[in-house]
């Protein structure tokens, strides 16, 4: 009797580690304190695309894993003239005068079971950058858009006739 409780007992603990999805990520509206204060919505109104200061990250996989952040000496390719004296762009000079990355704070976090290839979505796919993270041309602050879960992106593929099979974004790439 025991031993047919065991394969229960892990469908069961399956079950609630994906209904658990949402717990294990934080909520909609999530905006986290910044070491700089920085604006999408002042940058995207000068015209910059989100690859100018965010590109793929290479991987052993090859390219397109990751988003990554851009080098401080990347912005203070403008940062030396453009608010130079701004406290906040103060922050950034040291970083960049010290080599050291500004650790920001993530908004996005996948949680570790899921692998994804932004080169696929927004390269491939074609899918543009505010149909997960939202209009960031109209936030002060980068706030999170969307929860970003296992059913968005379940639907998201179906909708777009995507493999939607377990073992798509959860295998041991």
């Amino acid at each position: 009797m025991k031993r047919a409780l065991i394969p229960f007992a892990i469908v069961l603990l399956a079950l609630a580690a994906l209904a658990d999805d949402e717990l294990k990520t934080d909520p909609v509206g999530y905006a986290p304190a910044q070491p700089i204060a920085y604006s999408h919505k002042t940058h995207l109104a000068l015209g910059l695309k989100c690859n100018v200061c965010h590109a793929m990250k290479p991987t052993e996989a090859g390219e397109g894993f990751a988003m990554g952040f851009p080098k401080e000496s990347f912005c203070m390719g403008c940062h030396t003239t453009i608010k130079k004296d701004s406290p906040e762009i103060a922050k950034l000079a040291k970083a960049a005068a010290d080599k050291k990355a500004v650790e920001w704070v993530r908004v996005y976090r996948l949680m570790p079971i899921v692998w994804f290839n932004h080169a696929a979505h927004t390269q491939t796919a074609k899918i543009a950058c505010a149909t997960c993270h939202g209009d960031l041309a109209a936030m002060p602050v980068t706030t999170k858009a969307r929860l970003l879960n296992m059913k968005d992106c379940m639907d998201c593929h179906a909708e777009r006739g995507a493999p939607n099979g377990c073992d798509f974004c959860h295998a041991s790439q």
